[in-house]
């Protein structure tokens, strides 16, 4: 196991009603907030009126940004910078799933830069501190509630980047499972794909020694197969909704990458995915590492993949190496199938066109290859692409 320092800053506050500690937790910060938030489901679930009604309780001022995008825009984290300058404000609060929370980690870092936010997320300019941010999480899928990462888009330059810093971690979270009761089916299917390869990223390594952050990796692997369906076929099971979105959380707050080194692999080729077309992030993970496990899958590589299969799938032990590894991809492909999620480039409407030019940017901005666990050139990330049309 490799040395690391452990620190997870973010208080979280998980359960039924606890949207009642806002006012406080806010408080010990500021008493003048950015409020933001997406396309306007918190106003239709009631979600908005709860966090108002704390905001308005305990004499906190409050400033909107609404509209903010999935695969959130560089356009709205500017906006937000010029309301929080305009108006005094020195708190956000992200009311949301990961792409309000990445808009506002990246908000409350622009507002100590004086140039163009896009800077620091091509690494142009160096963040050196943020303004402090809370969340209330609406949706459990990229754990951006309680890490110090965020990915942002600029359609103008088709990127699609990640950027992170540790003043970015939110100060709080409030994780109260009935706010994802009334998630759509496909958001909720995509939100399960999305912590899985979170995981996936984290577990796929070799020869580091870190038995027991496996085994923490594969149970929360094994909670999103026990739970992802249920939650989609029965989506006020509050079971499901809160083993699913502490999933979540924990499949990214570092917990499963202590004392491992994983260079993340299909996440980055999936980012040029939605840098073009503007899909679904979980979706286009969830078609991509299928056809990744089975392109890495070789002789050095196999006993990871008979250690996922048979601990995860509880696939026969006996069964030759090679029969268990692709009976383990097989049953990762037909879960996310039993999820509903489409599984070819060419149904969310990706063919061959920016094939090339994708597979050029995902190694770019890696500096030449993508992931360590089998590390990928430009060959072989366009031949994953091809694979999964």
């Amino acid at each position: 196991m490799l040395n690391f320092n452990y620190s997870i800053p973010t208080k979280i506050f998980f359960g039924k009603g606890q949207i009642e500690v806002l006012g406080k937790q806010i408080k010990e910060y500021s008493s003048k907030v950015l409020l933001t938030y997406g396309g306007g489901s918190i106003k239709r679930n009631g979600v908005y009126d709860d966090v108002v009604r704390v905001l308005k309780s305990e004499g906190i001022e409050f400033y909107e940004l609404g509209g903010i995008d999935p695969n959130p825009r560089i356009d709205s984290v500017r906006e937000g910078i010029k309301i929080c300058r305009e108006e005094g404000i020195d708190f956000i609060l992200a009311v949301g799933g990961g792409s309000t929370i990445d808009c506002s980690k990246v908000i409350a870092a622009g507002y100590y830069y004086d140039g163009d936010p896009w800077d620091l997320v091509i690494d142009k300019a160096k963040i050196e501190k943020s303004l402090p941010i809370g969340a209330v999480l609406t949706l459990a899928a990229t754990g951006s509630e309680m890490d110090s990462g965020a990915v942002i888009t600029n359609m103008e330059t088709k990127q699609k980047l990640g950027v992170g810093h540790p003043s970015m971690a939110p100060k709080f979270s409030i994780l109260d499972p009935t706010y994802t009761f009334t998630v759509p089916k496909s958001q909720t299917a995509a939100g399960v794909a999305d912590i899985m390869s979170h995981t996936f990223e984290n577990y796929f390594t070799l020869n580091d020694g870190a038995y027991l952050q496996n085994r923490l990796a594969e149970a929360v692997l094994k909670t999103c197969i026990n739970y992802g369906k249920l939650a989609i076929d029965k989506p006020e099971n509050y079971e499901a909704r809160a083993n699913i979105m502490w999933a979540s959380s924990l499949a990214i707050n570092g917990l499963l990458s202590y004392g491992k080194k994983p260079v993340w692999s299909v996440h980055a080729m999936e980012h040029e995915l939605s840098a073009h077309y503007d899909i679904t992030h979980g979706v286009g993970l969830a078609i991509l590492t299928p056809h990744w496990m089975e392109y890495v899958l070789d002789d050095e590589r196999v006993d990871k993949f008979v250690e996922y299969g048979v601990n995860v799938w509880e696939i026969d032990k006996d069964k030759g190496k090679y029969a268990i590894a692709h009976e383990a991809i097989d049953k990762t492909k037909e879960f996310f199938i039993s999820l509903g999620i489409p599984m070819s480039l060419r149904e969310v409407g990706i063919g061959e066109e920016n094939l090339e030019k994708m597979a050029r940017a995902a190694i770019y901005h890696k500096g030449g290859t993508v992931g360590n666990f089998k590390p990928l050139i430009y060959e072989d990330v366009l031949e994953i692409y091809k694979a999964a049309l």
